[in-house]
């Protein structure tokens, strides 16, 4: 069985030299790896092939901050002096404190070639006037994402967050044709130019370019998007510790395909077992990435939480994935699990009798919930009769996600809105 079989053929002779010398070379450099290996008893002589990657132990996000926190600034797995760091990114702590990444200048340019290669796939030319509406200061989805562009020849202009005024002036005078953003912004900055009085359409975008959060591949929240906006919506996924974007979806595709080229080994394993997967249609699981000529930061077999489907298979074999959900987002109701992304596409479905706006209120912390899945949604321009639409919304859900609901409907806007990842639970005190 091929387990990293998201390697292009053509790649993998390759990539496993260079990963065979990246795990020879690591425990000299990194404490943390020597300590790792040397407890589960095992070493670079046991790397032939990409086969043997299954081997070596995991590496999770908790063991990155515990790493920081023994020795500051990056940490036991940093790999690196902060001398030869140019700069330093940080993940978005969803889960704790972030955690730092340091990238040197080698890094930097590998970043620069994967996501260009990511954004190339997208859709994004030399020709493109590209709206930035992400985050531009410690957020991966930033600086790399700049510098990505400035590679293909695309004129990017850095709104950044929380202008939403400069986005609607730049689209009206600076012939923009693309818009990046999280699946969220792209939501509220549409919704920013309605409240306005104006059509998001009217603008002429070309292109909405996705990515930071699931979103863009749920297809009732793509499909409002993109009525939205009268523009396809394609998306990327990355990874705040690995790299800003490494599955990217080409127009009119099934799904995003690994743009990595030979910076990243990429697995699919079962979130329970830890065993690998065979990334083939319709298969499930978490991704785990290995990095391969790193030298700030370099991770082995690091667990992202990202829990992905395949959907299909490219023209050449390469398998096409969608994000699903977080590990750390996702909710077990009597032993179903509920990812609260698949409740907000099903809630979008019944647009406009709802704005798609939705917020999972629960009683503690989680996973484990006890039914019903209180869900608080925002009623729309034709809700109807308020009864029928909360009967319709938890029938819904009982049917497409098998647990049981109680629909709380509240008025439209009453929603929080964010420029950035929206959040769509909340603990009630």
């Amino acid at each position: 069985m091929r387990t990293p079989s998201f390697v292009a053929p053509q790649d993998a002779e390759a990539v496993t030299e260079l990963l065979r010398a990246q795990l020879e070379g690591l425990p000299g450099r990194s404490p943390l790896y020597q300590d790792l290996f040397a407890e589960h008893g095992v070493s670079a002589a046991a790397f032939a092939s990409l086969e043997d990657l299954r081997k070596f132990p995991f590496t999770s996000k908790q063991m990155l901050r515990d790493s920081q926190a023994a020795a500051p600034p990056l940490g036991r797995h940093a790999g690196v002096d902060m001398t030869e760091v140019i700069r330093v990114h940080a993940s978005t702590g969803t889960t704790g404190k972030p955690s730092w990444v340091g990238v040197t200048r080698r890094d930097a340019a590998a970043w620069t070639d994967m996501v260009a290669r990511a954004f190339r796939t997208m859709g994004a030319t030399r020709e493109d006037v590209v709206v930035h509406g992400a985050g531009l200061t410690l957020f991966v989805g930033g600086l790399p994402i700049r510098d990505a562009l400035e590679r293909i020849g695309a004129t990017m202009v850095p709104i950044g967050t929380g202008a939403s005024e400069k986005a609607v002036l730049a689209l009206e005078s600076l012939g923009v044709t693309a818009l990046h953003a999280t699946p969220s912004y792209a939501r509220y900055l549409a919704e920013h130019i309605r409240a306005l009085g104006r059509d998001p359409k009217e603008f002429g975008l070309k292109k909405v370019l996705v990515g930071g959060e699931p979103g863009g591949g749920e297809p009732e929240f793509r499909r409002h998007v993109e009525q939205e906006w009268g523009a396809p919506v394609t998306e990327g996924l990355g990874n705040a510790d690995m790299a800003p974007v490494l599955f990217a979806e080409e127009p009119g595709s099934a799904g995003m395909r690994f743009t990595g080229g030979r910076h990243v080994v990429v697995e699919l394993i079962d979130p329970e077992s830890g065993e690998p997967i065979v990334p083939e249609d319709g298969a499930g699981g978490e991704l785990v990435y290995t990095s391969v000529d790193r030298e700030c930061c370099p991770l082995v077999r690091f667990r992202t939480r990202d829990r992905v489907r395949v959907t299909g298979l490219a023209a050449d074999g390469a398998p096409l994935i969608r994000c699903v959900g977080r590990t750390d987002d996702m909710l077990i109701v009597l032993g179903v699990n509920v990812f609260p992304s698949a409740l907000r596409d099903l809630v979008q479905s019944l647009h406009p009798r709802t704005t798609g706006a939705i917020q999972v209120v629960l009683p503690g912390a989680g996973p484990r919930v006890e039914p019903p899945l209180r869900v608080e949604v925002e009623t729309g321009e034709a809700p109807g009769d308020p009864a029928q639409l909360c009967r319709d919304l938890e029938a819904l859900i009982r049917s497409r996600l098998s647990v049981r609901a109680e629909v709380v409907l509240v008025p439209a806007g009453s929603i929080e809105r964010s420029e950035m990842k929206s959040r769509l639970t909340r603990v009630e005190h």
